[in-house]
């Protein structure tokens, strides 16, 4: 059994949960169910999923939830778009959190 907090990838993606969380929490209230709702439940799944695949006995089942974190990483990278195309976030705050995304995303298979 592997412990999730030895790897960057989980590192990164807690952060990223923690940015997210906070950073919605100015979002519009009528985004409560919304993007608010699923922004956070896509950027906790990527960390959520890594300390899952490390809790299983093979690399295969561990490789599996790694893919599905990266799924994740994709559906939060959109749902910044949204938001900034949307103008709940400021193209500055975008670029930050894309960064991250595209960091998590190349980190992915490297541990």
């Amino acid at each position: 059994m592997k412990n999730f907090k030895n790897y960057e990838i989980w590192d990164l993606s807690h952060q990223f949960t923690l940015d997210i969380y906070q950073l919605t929490s100015t979002y519009p209230k009528e985004e409560i169910y919304g993007i608010m709702s699923q922004i956070r439940r896509a950027s906790a799944s990527i960390p959520t999923n890594i300390s899952e695949g490390c809790g299983r006995d093979s690399d295969k089942e561990f490789n599996h939830f790694q893919n599905i974190a990266f799924g994740f990483a994709s559906e939060s990278e959109y749902l910044l778009t949204l938001s900034r195309d949307l103008n709940y976030i400021s193209n500055e705050t975008f670029e930050s959190l894309d960064n991250q995304i595209i960091i998590i995303k190349k980190v992915k298979f490297t541990n």
